[in-house]
């Protein structure tokens, strides 16, 4: 649940960037969404493996 938290954080500190990046125009922090969203997809990846661990040893 941790890890999932920590999605939940990024996405709401990246929202500001989003907004300027697509109603601004502003170069700089479309950079920095898009490497906001490599930082998720290597957490999501993270969660995904928990969660197979996790089902697996429930068995």
């Amino acid at each position: 649940m941790e890890k999932f938290s920590k999605v939940k954080e990024v996405i709401a500190a990246i929202e500001a960037d989003a907004e300027k990046f697509y109603n601004g125009g502003n170069a700089a922090a479309g950079t920095r969404v898009r490497k906001a969203m490599q930082d998720l997809k290597g957490l999501a990846q993270e969660i995904r493996t928990e969660v197979t661990e996790k089902k697996n040893s429930a068995k």
